[in-house]
This record gives C-alpha cells, structure tokens and sequence, in this order.
C-alpha cells in the first residue's frame, strides 16, 4: 500500500446557555483570541489566507501541528489536525483539538454559560457544519472524475458504521421559503459564490437516520458547496500537492464521538482509496444514483439499507461494503499492523451489522445514541416528536467530558477505546514526529519565544524577513518567497514534503534566524 498522509477538519457548534455573556460568534472569537495571546498555542496569521473566508486574524498554526480558526460561513470554531501518517496517530491528534476547545472554555470561566460541541447539525436552525476528511491521493485530474465514481459507493454507504446518528430529519425545498427554518449571517462568505438558495424545513417523516448531513447533500462532487454541497470537494491548492499527489477533500463526513468509529472511518477510506487508484475495484460496485443511495441508507428504519446499483439489481449497503473489504483482504493484507487492525475491524462490524447492529453500542456513535434515546423515551413516556430528544442528541456531542452524554458512556466504561486520555494531553502541545507538521510547529515554538512579528506560515513553508508582510495578504506569498530569497534579504523554510520530517533544514534555519 502507498503511504498516504491524512488530516481532519472539524467545525465545531458553539451553544450559549446564558444571553448575558453574548453570542456565540463572541464566544468563538473570545476563545481563538485567548489560543493564541493567552495561552501560546501558536501563532496567529498575520496576513489574509483568503479576505472572505479567512481574513487576517481569524486563526493561526498550532505548536501541535495544527490549526485553529473561525470559519466564516458560519462563525464556528473549526480545528484542523496536523498532516498524519498513521491513522492512531490521526485519532490522537483529532482528539487533542477537543481538548485544546474545552480548556480554553475553562480557563476563561466560559463553561458554565456556552460549550462546544462535535455534532454537525442544527436541528432547529436547519444548518449543517461539517467533519472534512482529507487524504493525499494519487488521481490527476484527467482521471479524477472517472476514478472518484469507484468511491463514491463505499463513502455513501460507510454511514452504516461511520454515521453519527441524528433525531428527526430536514427536508430542502427548492421552490419555496415557506417553511424555511434557516437563517442567512451577515457575513460576506455567507453569499459569496452562491447562485441559488433554497429552503431547510423540519422533515416530521423521520424519526431517526444514521447520518446527521445526508439530507442537505446535493451533489457528488462540487468544488463550491455553500446552498451546492456535496460529497466530495476536489481541491488543487499546491501547498496540498506532492510529487503528482493531490489532497482529496471528503465533505460527507461526521463529527464521530467514538474513537473507533472514526478509525475505522478513516482507515477503510485509506484502503477504499488504494483499491481505486490501483483499479482493484470495477463495475460491480457502481451505483445507479449515489445520492439517492446516501439518503434511503441513512433514512432507512429497517436497516436493511438496500441500493440500486447501475445494473438495475439491489444490493444490501453490508454487502456492498463486503466487495471493497474482500478486495482489500487479497491486496492488502499483512502490509502492515495499522492496515491488518482496520481489515479485521472492518470485516468483525459489518458482520455484526448484519446479525444485530444493537451489538455494537460501544464502538458506533448512531448506535449508541439509538440506544440512549430509546432508554430515554421508555423511562420519561416521551416520544420522538418531544424537543428534548433533539437537546439529548446535542448533549451526546459536547465535548465536556464532565457533562457530555458520550462522556457520561466512557466514564462507565462503556466505550471501546482507540487512544488515551494520556495521549491525547500530550497531542494538545507536541505535534507528531514523522511528518512535516514536527518541522512547521519546531519553527513555531522558536518564533514563539523570540517575539517574532514578521513571518508568514503556511502548511508548506514557513517565510521569515523584514519584508514579511505584519499584516496583509497572503495570496502573492511564492511570488514574495522567490524574490526575497534571491536577494538574501529574508529566510525560507520550504515543506513541500509532507512525509518528510525536515530535521537538518529546521536546525539550520533556526541557527539562521
């Protein structure tokens, strides 16, 4: 198998339980702010990324290898894990991003009044916030729409283990705002690049799905998603690329709570990536209608979760799931142990999916929450229809651990664990080792203590000098690196490499600065 670098976004929900402390947007600022002058967790960007999405201040690198930010369609907090070459590692580190949020929301005294949560739904403001999966993979883009058709059946379909779960359901209407639930903000992003809105009403036909975001994708593949998204995002910025490599960007994906979950999330989608680019899978997994597929899997109350494929035959989600797994068992097997764990893991839950889902309430977020919301309904005599479920699908994403429901579950030993408490407090401040995000976050660390003011950071390059824009835009920030560097006037740490770890060329350019 090729190594494969992974990283995860995740746009977290802000709730404010007290109106005197302010909005939430006020809260996400208050505590990307504190991240950065407070408690020295990076250095925040002194220069526009982008003016709409990601102006000057809105966010910076981690000393963990991360990267915290307000995403501005939206004004949630939103992490992004340092580039990882093992997928624990990747759970680890998704996990330290948690931790990062709730200290903060402690230290400031926030916690009583707002918290934050891993979910990615509204369910009364209609909106929906995601959990984005990246991958370096190797599909140039003559080839990238065809190859992407061989794994669009394994993502619509992988909601049967990797789904969060969600109470009740929306339903988009295109025609009219009758009904409409959901607000548009203020902000500039909010509206840039849409050519069309339409509607999010409350959808009472549906009690509970597998998936929090399969009512609101409308596309497979669509590179400008707001009111347009889709499952997958194709993105070609070249500080993601390496040696013909490119950064594939997973937009259906949720805000797992259990550890396991998310790996086996993450390492079936590494592998279901090897089978396509190595044409390892064929036809028969082709689906006739990928999106109807993802919302009668995610909407099916008997779980047997059928879809139509381009033949015109059905066949069960397991099963489908079953030919990326029997695949992968001839090609990939005894590569290596991450690779081993995730074929055995994968083969063990579809089989339990198959005989009784109910079995695995302490490995998969929907199961568990199905679980909590049927104790729930059979002690209080409330039903589906009641609010309060709605709260307590909430409450199972609060990444509180001393009030979050999933919390409440590990703490009685109730859920199957990937990582530790340990690791995770460790990944809060250390980035990992064995790739280019332990160069970035070194270089970090020594501006941190020197003082610097004049640096631009980005996930390829660190670019040191007095004509280092203080603030400003980063968009012509090759063109400054060429110039500057040819005229021995500035300094330039080039990672281009993501699997590289960059130890002699960081030690040389902080003897330089």
């Amino acid at each position: 198998m090729h190594d494969r670098i992974c990283g995860i976004e995740t746009e977290f929900g802000c709730l404010v339980r007290d109106p005197k402390l302010g909005s939430a947007e006020a809260v996400v600022e208050t505590v990307k702010d504190y991240a950065f002058t407070e408690k020295k967790l990076g250095l925040i960007d002194l220069h526009a990324r982008d003016y709409a999405f990601e102006p000057a201040r809105g966010g910076g690198f981690l000393v963990n290898g991360g990267r915290l930010y307000v995403d501005a369609v939206g004004d949630h907090e939103e992490y992004a894990s340092p580039e990882c070459s093992s997928l624990f590692d990747l759970i680890t580190w998704d996990r330290a991003g948690q931790r990062i949020l709730q200290e903060i929301l402690d230290e400031t005294g926030l916690a009583e009044q707002a918290s934050f949560h891993n979910n990615s739904v509204d369910h009364f403001g209609g909106h929906t916030f995601g959990c984005h999966e990246n991958y370096l993979v190797d599909l140039d883009a003559d080839h990238f729409q065809h190859s992407l058709g061989f794994l669009l059946p394994f993502l619509v379909t992988r909601q049967i283990f990797a789904g969060v779960g969600r109470v009740g359901g929306h339903r988009l209407n295109h025609s009219s705002l009758k009904d409409n639930v959901m607000e548009l903000g203020e902000h500039v992003a909010d509206t840039l690049w849409v050519s069309h809105i339409y509607g999010v009403e409350i959808d009472e036909s549906v009690d509970f799905q597998l998936s929090q975001r399969a009512d609101h994708i409308v596309r497979t593949i669509a590179s400008r998603v707001r009111f347009n998204r889709a499952i997958i995002n194709p993105k070609w910025e070249t500080f993601y690329a390496f040696n013909h490599l490119h950064r594939l960007h997973v937009l259906f994906g949720e805000s797992n709570m259990m550890e396991y979950a998310a790996a086996l999330k993450v390492g079936t989608t590494r592998i279901a990536l090897e089978l396509v680019e190595e044409g390892w899978v064929g036809n028969e997994v082709l689906l006739a209608n990928p999106l109807e597929a993802l919302k009668s899997v995610s909407r099916d109350p008997k779980w047997r979760w059928l879809v139509r494929k381009t033949d015109g035959s059905t066949i069960p989600a397991v099963d489908l799931q079953r030919i990326y797994l029997d695949a992968a068992k001839k090609r990939c097997s005894g590569v290596d142990e991450e690779t081993d764990w995730v074929l055995r893991e994968w083969e063990a839950t579809l089989d339990t999916l198959e005989r009784d889902p109910m079995e695995l309430d302490d490995r998969l977020d929907w199961v568990a929450k199905r679980k909590l919301m049927e104790s729930y309904m059979e002690s209080e005599g409330v039903s589906w229809r009641d609010d309060i479920l709605q709260s307590l699908d909430l409450e199972y994403h609060n990444i509180d651990s001393a009030s979050g429901l999933y919390y409440g579950l590990q703490e009685i030993g109730a859920v199957h664990r990937i990582t530790s408490d340990e690791s995770v407090q460790r990944a809060t401040h250390r980035a990992p080792g064995n790739t280019r995000a332990g160069a970035r976050a070194r270089v970090i660390q020594s501006l941190i203590k020197s003082g610097s003011r004049r640096y631009v950071i980005d996930w390829d390059g660190v670019y040191l000098g007095k004509h280092a824009p203080a603030t400003g835009s980063a968009h012509n920030f090759g063109f400054v690196l060429d110039r500057d560097r040819s005229s021995g006037k500035s300094l330039h740490l080039e990672l281009r490499d993501p699997f590289k770890t960059y130890d002699r060329e960081v030690k040389q350019f902080m003897e330089e600065i």
